[in-house]
């Protein structure tokens, strides 16, 4: 019997072959990575020892960046959501660097994307409340003279909040 096999181009020089058990491995993980080994290995119908070194090799290749917990933003007072589009001045590459680094300086700032077209960065923020939200208004964007422009939306119901990234299934082959 075949295995099937998905070759995953981790970078230019390095590649990772996926078959399905490190699938089920990725999908267990995505759900719950609380877990113990011995757990995650019955879940995955694999044996402890099989499962751990195959957890370790995804890890070793960036397939599986950190394990967090998520936490209720509501129940701990941080419970205001905004996403800011954010267009500079000046767009050379020292520009949006300087700019991200102190963004992600920010524990504020959730997420931070360069996207094209439109504005320059996209920033998802988790904020307590208004006050708190001008706050980071004036420290990343008010203090900032490459900052042009910066358009924000505000949640007012938050439907679906998801951190799963979809797996290929297998046999599918990714570049």
């Amino acid at each position: 019997m075949k295995k099937e096999s998905i070759i995953h181009s981790v970078s230019a020089e390095e590649s990772i072959a996926l078959d399905a058990t490190d699938l089920r491995i990725l999908d267990q993980l995505q759900r719950d990575a609380s877990l113990s080994n011995h757990d995650l290995a019955g879940v995955v119908h694999t044996s402890p020892a099989t499962c751990l070194r195959r957890v370790k090799r995804l890890v070793d290749a960036g397939v599986v960046e950190r394990r967090v917990a998520i936490l209720s933003p509501r129940r701990l007072g941080t419970g205001l959501t905004a996403f800011a589009e954010v267009s500079l001045d000046r767009q050379g590459a020292e520009h949006i660097q300087a700019f991200e680094e102190r963004a992600l300086a920010e524990s504020a700032v959730q997420q931070c994307h360069r996207v094209s077209p439109g504005p320059d960065l996209m920033l998802v923020l988790c904020v307590a409340d208004m006050p708190a939200y001008h706050a980071l208004v004036q420290r990343l964007f008010t203090q900032d003279a490459n900052v042009r422009n910066v358009k924000t939306f505000f949640s007012t119901h938050r439907a679906k909040f998801e951190t799963r990234v979809p797996l290929p299934l297998p046999g599918q082959l990714l570049a």
